[in-house]
């Protein structure tokens, strides 16, 4: 065999090893980068009460769409490797908002033309004046179901990443000691259909706890359940609901919204929980 073949038959040899691996590999694996994304959701994606100014939204400490690089975001991850995104990240979220806001959202996401986009929302529907005004199972689904299709229809090609929400009675269970977050959760009216008499064992409130969280359980199934109806949807497998957040994590200004510190968690887990680029 001459020289020039044995040439040629390694170069074709090589190519169809290329090839089985490409076809081997999990779709996911093979996405690129995108060059714009969108953040929707609450205060939680705005970084409410990270600035140094105290009771402000601050998205440039966002976990989603920040530029802090303490944060190290996931536009600042996405950025190191695609420089195109740079300037087309956008903040859609608004501190307050619940499910019932999203479609709206949604709808400014996909005026945008994104081609990612972050959804985290719900924390407002289970942390209400009481447990009577918590939202319903079935109201939760319903605009929720509205703002993926609405994703769907309108950004076809776009990836969507869904964020489960955290596990309030965490929060109940590590500061329920503390008697500036006792003082804080009682004078400022923050989530009293969990906190409210935080301080307190009796049986009544402790069901009340435990009832909240299971609302908050049956959301992030909502969450779950719908992103699986769509390909290009991937919930996070409640690696956030998951997270054991510790008394760093949280703002001692409220004592409910992430710190700095818990900005950078959050980027840290649900990056790891999104697509593969």
């Amino acid at each position: 065999m001459s020289g020039g073949h044995r040439i040629r038959i390694r170069a074709l040899a090589t190519l169809a090893t290329a090839a089985a691996c490409l076809a081997a590999a999990p779709s996911a694996a093979l996405a690129v980068y995108p060059n714009s994304m969108s953040a929707l959701g609450d205060s939680i994606t705005r970084a409410f009460n990270t600035c140094s100014f105290p009771f402000i939204d601050c998205p440039q400490n966002s976990y989603a769409t920040g530029t802090n690089t303490t944060v190290n975001s996931f536009y600042l991850r996405i950025r190191a490797a695609n420089p195109a995104v740079t300037g087309n990240a956008f903040n859609d979220a608004r501190s307050g908002a619940r499910m019932r806001d999203l479609p709206g959202q949604a709808t400014t996401a996909a005026g945008r033309g994104v081609e990612y986009v972050g959804i985290e929302m719900g924390a407002n529907d289970a942390c209400t004046s009481s447990e009577e005004t918590m939202t319903s199972v079935a109201s939760y689904r319903a605009d929720f179901e509205t703002a993926i299709n609405n994703l769907r229809t309108r950004l076809p090609g776009a990836r969507i990443s869904v964020g489960s929400l955290p596990n309030i009675y965490q929060l109940w269970s590590i500061f329920s000691r503390n008697r500036s977050a006792l003082s804080t959760w009682r004078n400022l009216g923050i989530c009293q259909s969990m906190l409210r008499n935080a301080e307190s064992s009796a049986r009544a409130d402790e069901e009340r706890r435990q009832r909240v969280l299971q609302r908050v359980v049956e959301f992030n199934t909502v969450l779950r359940e719908v992103c699986a109806t769509y390909a290009q949807c991937k919930f996070d497998n409640n690696v956030g609901f998951n997270y054991r957040f510790e008394t760093g994590d949280v703002s001692t200004r409220d004592y409910f919204h992430p710190s700095i510190t818990g900005q950078r968690h959050i980027a840290e887990i649900e990056w790891g929980a999104t697509w593969v680029f």
